[in-house]
């Protein structure tokens, strides 16, 4: 009987340090690390809106949510926001339609949009009110500016307008709008959601021109990504996505909170320059038809391509179904 009860303890024993083993070997393990992708803003931290969504969502636990961890970074100028997303190190970025379009066709960069936000292109032209300029037909004989080289749309308003370009006197201009106050040019180029806001807080009255206006084809900033990354990492790219537009939607029902997430990763800005910027935006990303944000077809983006090569700005054309992709768009 003796021999017996020290048999039953013995196994016993036996089967609790193997529980408490494998509980020791459970509580070991190291938990699989959640997805990772790294965001980089193709401009200093503001309140551009596809910088909102990813401020958004990162604030207010989005990523997290989707079981992915995001690092946000913001380029330092240059392009390098392209030449590392090429290179892996990032994995979705910010750029211009106009500008993805271009550097497919030259270098041959294979980006690709997995969302549009802006629905309509980033720039315009303005005018002082006081200059009485009320159409792009009054600006035969007049200074117009350009940042860098021309833009197609400049000469599409213009070909809209049945204005020849010889007519008026271009100017290469700087980033500071003030020249179209001092004088030095008639017409200046500025970004919808900038220098508007900051002209105006000065007190100065302005007509503004607008490709859309002229039925010129024009589109805005886009999240994107590489082919390469499309297809070794979709499961990051689909949570980052989600995540980021559910950030928009949340910013445009919550503009104040918004503004206040902005400035933590923006401490110098102005927040009433932010705000508007962001409200500027926000009214920019309206897809139509009731789509929900980041909305982008087919049609959109032939119209741009085919805008581009009309005013030479393509090197070659390029296939449209290659620049973007829908498949995480939730709306699509």
């Amino acid at each position: 009987m003796k021999h017996s009860r020290l048999v039953w303890r013995v196994r016993w024993v036996g089967v609790l340090l193997r529980a408490g083993c494998l509980l020791l070997l459970a509580g070991c393990q190291v938990a699989a690390p959640a997805m990772q992708l790294t965001f980089m803003a193709g401009y200093k931290p503001q309140a551009n809106l596809p910088f909102v969504g990813v401020y958004v969502a990162q604030e207010r636990g989005l990523f997290q949510k989707e079981g992915l961890t995001v690092d946000i970074q913001h380029s330092a100028g240059g392009s390098d926001n392209l030449q590392l997303l090429v290179a892996g190190k990032v994995q979705v970025t910010t750029v211009d339609a106009a500008v993805l379009l271009q550097r497919r066709a030259d270098p041959g960069l294979p980006l690709v949009s997995i969302a549009l936000v802006g629905q309509t292109g980033q720039q315009a032209y303005v005018a002082l009110q006081a200059a009485d300029l009320r159409s792009p037909s009054d600006w035969v004989g007049r200074k117009v500016g350009y940042k860098g080289a021309p833009p197609p749309d400049l000469f599409a308003i213009l070909d809209a307008a049945g204005v020849d370009p010889a007519q008026l006197e271009l100017v290469n201009v700087g980033f500071d709008p003030h020249v179209l106050t001092e004088g030095l040019v008639d017409v200046y180029p500025v970004f919808k959601s900038n220098e508007p806001d900051i002209l105006a807080r000065e007190g100065h009255a302005l007509t503004v021109w607008q490709a859309a206006d002229f039925g010129v084809p024009s589109l805005g900033l886009t999240y994107a990504s590489t082919a390469e990354q499309l297809a070794s990492k979709p499961e990051e790219l689909a949570a980052f996505t989600r995540a980021a537009l559910a950030g928009m939607a949340y910013a445009a029902a919550h503009v104040d909170e918004a503004v206040a997430i902005v400035m933590k990763y923006a401490p110098e800005a102005d927040a009433a320059h932010m705000r508007y910027m962001l409200e500027t935006e926000l009214v920019a990303a309206k897809p139509a038809g009731g789509a929900g944000f980041g909305a982008q077809n087919a049609a959109q983006w032939d119209a741009l391509h085919a805008m581009l090569l009309k005013y030479k700005a393509l090197a070659k054309p390029v296939d449209i179904q290659a620049v973007f992709t829908n498949r995480f768009l939730e709306n699509d």
